[in-house]
């Protein structure tokens, strides 16, 4: 939930010395108190010492100001994800969507920018499509089809993303209202009527929770159905050699037939 803004007022810049730089330091260092829904072209002119229309000279609305704050959280996380080496590409991807998580979840304006707000500038769309290609074309290179890398990594982004919002939206709720609860907390599994998930759940597993052991399963069973996939070429021969054995069996099975006998014989 977006905070009442209380941004403490610095001394008035001297006219001339702000620039877009500045600016997009101070919207983050706002957003840290009043959050991203809280932050305001006037507060944050509050915040840097500066009549609102300075900010409005590089930033014509909210929208854009959003948008280079998302650019420059991009390359920031950018840096932070490992990449995915072809040779071992089970344990750096496994890496990989690890400290994507951990990285969304420790800070909530990247979440909020990145995968929350629904617009993203052409800079940012075109960062994000580069570090996807990179991923792909090392799952290619590890032996999976262009089609099944791009459905891995793609199972793989949509849980490291759902698991990070759906977490975030319940810490938003908890702002907003002070008792509430995940639905995930609030479901009832009684002995008597559901005794399967009321014995799974005293062990301490959650239906649906964006908790780290629903992850890590989730996790594995993606990889191991691309490690199943990568293997399967292995195990079948292929076509041509399949079509040489049958044709030999043939010949070999018609070799050992007793021919009929003629009349002559």
């Amino acid at each position: 939930m977006a905070r009442q803004g209380t941004a403490q007022k610095r001394p008035r810049r001297e006219r001339g010395s702000l620039n877009p730089d500045d600016i997009i330091d101070g919207a983050f260092e706002l957003a840290e108190d009043v959050s991203i829904d809280g932050l305001s072209m006037p507060l944050l002119g509050k915040h840097l010492g500066v009549g609102v229309t300075s900010i409005y000279w590089y930033f014509r609305k909210k929208d854009d100001l959003l948008n280079t704050m998302t650019d420059r959280a991009l390359h920031k996380y950018a840096f932070q994800t490992p990449f995915v080496e072809t040779g071992d590409w089970r344990e750096t991807l496994t890496n990989h969507a690890r400290t994507m998580r951990q990285a969304f979840t420790d800070d909530p304006i990247l979440c909020d920018l990145v995968l929350i707000r629904a617009a993203m500038s052409s800079q940012a769309g075109r960062m994000g499509a580069g570090l996807t290609e990179a991923v792909v074309a090392s799952l290619v290179h590890a032996g999976l089809s262009l089609e099944n890398a791009f459905d891995t990594y793609s199972a793989v982004q949509l849980l490291v993303r759902g698991s990070v919002v759906l977490q975030r939206l319940y810490d938003k709720n908890k702002e907003l209202y002070n008792e509430a609860r995940p639905y995930y907390e609030s479901l009832i599994f009684e002995p008597e009527t559901t005794p399967l998930l009321a014995q799974v759940t005293a062990e301490g597993r959650r239906s649906g929770a964006p908790d780290d052991h629903n992850f890590e399963y989730g996790l594995k069973c993606i990889l191991d159905h691309a490690a199943g996939l990568i293997a399967e070429p292995a195990k079948k021969p292929s076509t041509a050699r399949s079509t040489k054995k049958a044709e030999a069996t043939k010949r070999a099975t018609a070799a050992r037939r007793p021919r009929k006998a003629t009349a002559d014989g």
